[in-house]
């Protein structure tokens, strides 16, 4: 599922719907889609989502490898995860103007 969402401040943006409800999450919203911020929440929303990303939660899956996976994954030359802080930029991007104008945030799913 995607999620994208909306504001008259900002272009859309669409993100994948697991990391797009994690950041609402974040956010101090309810996971509901469709949803919506009214413009006078925005400003708290973007507190609250920079907050959380101040620490980021450890992933569910994050495990320690071990010395022979390393070796593995250095002959392979994965390139680095993208962090939550780098998949939540334009929607902090969104919120950011959304609050400077007075704008409402909105998302749904595609």
């Amino acid at each position: 599922m995607l999620i994208t969402f909306r504001s008259e401040a900002y272009a859309d943006i669409t993100m994948f719907g697991d990391i797009a409800k994690q950041l609402i999450r974040l956010s101090g919203h309810s996971v509901v889609v469709p949803g919506a911020l009214l413009a006078g929440d925005v400003p708290d929303a973007l507190a609250n989502l920079k907050k959380a990303l101040e620490q980021p939660p450890e992933p569910a899956d994050a495990k320690p490898k071990s010395k022979k996976k390393e070796d593995e994954d250095e002959d392979e030359e994965q390139p680095p995860p993208v962090s939550l802080t780098q998949r939540a930029y334009p929607l902090l991007e969104m919120l950011e103007a959304a609050a400077r104008d007075g704008k409402d945030v909105m998302w749904d799913s595609r």
